[in-house]
This record gives structure tokens, C-alpha cells and sequence, in this order.
């Protein structure tokens, strides 16, 4: 598996892929985390701003997903504590095409390849991203909250 920046080309498949890991997270007991998320604005943003990647094979996209290392306003406040206050990478909008397994931790890997200070967060709901983080040495430091005002769980790993 490689990771490479998507390009507007990619639009239409990383559509799809978020499309259908909102209905795999609705079947799964999510319903109401990706409803309407992201938006085609945010995604044709994060592809501009050069933080939208994919996991690829074989030139097939297996995952999507958003990296970048600089303060993320939404991990400004935190009802907790992160572990540290040094400069940060951050993954959001992680999302696997479901045709391999082990995507969504072979990407968050290489995101903390290039940064040992990784940020992440994911909603309550959702279980198998919670698993993963867990599964991947994350710490929980506390809860975030998103420019609507809905709560998600904020975790970090470090060196």
C-alpha cells in the first residue's frame, strides 16, 4: 500500500468512500455522525489545501483521509488535557473504500511517521474508529467540540 495527496481527479471516488462509511457507520451503530459529512465543499477544500491523502494499491483507492501538521481550532479547547502543547499533526475524515483490511491503521502509521505528536479525534458512536485508536497506543485526553457544537472524543500519541 502507498499513501500519495489526492487531486481533484479523485473527487468522485473519495465522494463515494465517504458516502458508504456513513452508511457503514449508521449500520453500526453511528447513524448520526457522518449525516451530510463532509460536504462536497470540504472535500474540494481539503484537496486544494493539499491535506487530502489516499491509501492506494495497485493504483485503486483503498482509504481516505485528512493530515496536516498545524493548530486545529477545533482541538483548541479541550474539556481535559492533551499531553502536550508542542507542535501537532492531526488526521480527520479517515474513511476505508471496505476492500482491505488494516487500511485505516496502515494510514494513521504513516501519518505518525511524519509527526510523533499526532492528534485525533472520532464520535462517541463510533466503536471500530475507537477500537483502532486504542488498538494504535493512543491516549485519551479528553473532548473536543466540532464548529456545530457536538462533543467527540480527543485522543493523542507520542513519541
Amino acid at each position: 500500500m502507498e499513501i500519495r495527496k489526492a487531486t481533484h481527479r479523485d473527487y468522485d471516488e473519495l465522494m463515494k468512500i465517504y458516502e458508504d462509511a456513513a452508511v457503514f457507520m449508521a449500520e453500526n451503530g453511528n447513524p448520526t455522525q457522518w449525516v451530510g459529512y463532509p460536504s462536497k465543499e470540504m472535500v474540494k477544500n481539503d484537496i486544494e489545501k493539499g491535506q487530502s491523502y489516499v491509501c492506494t494499491e495497485d493504483e485503486e483507492i483503498l482509504a481516505v483521509f485528512v493530515y496536516f501538521e498545524e493548530n486545529d481550532p477545533w482541538y483548541a479547547y479541550i474539556e481535559g488535557q492533551w499531553i502536550n502543547d508542542e507542535p501537532y499533526g492531526v488526521v480527520h475524515r479517515i474513511a476505508s473504500a471496505r476492500k482491505k483490511k488494516g487500511v485505516g491503521e496502515f494510514c494513521i502509521k504513516w501519518a505518525f511517521e511524519r509527526c510523533k505528536n499526532l492528534r485525533i479525534d472520532t464520535h462517541k458512536d463510533n466503536i471500530p474508529m475507537q477500537n483502532l485508536i486504542k488498538k494504535l497506543n493512543f491516549e485519551y485526553c479528553g473532548i473536543v467540540y466540532m464548529d456545530d457544537g457536538s462533543p467527540r472524543i480527543a485522543f493523542q500519541k507520542t513519541k
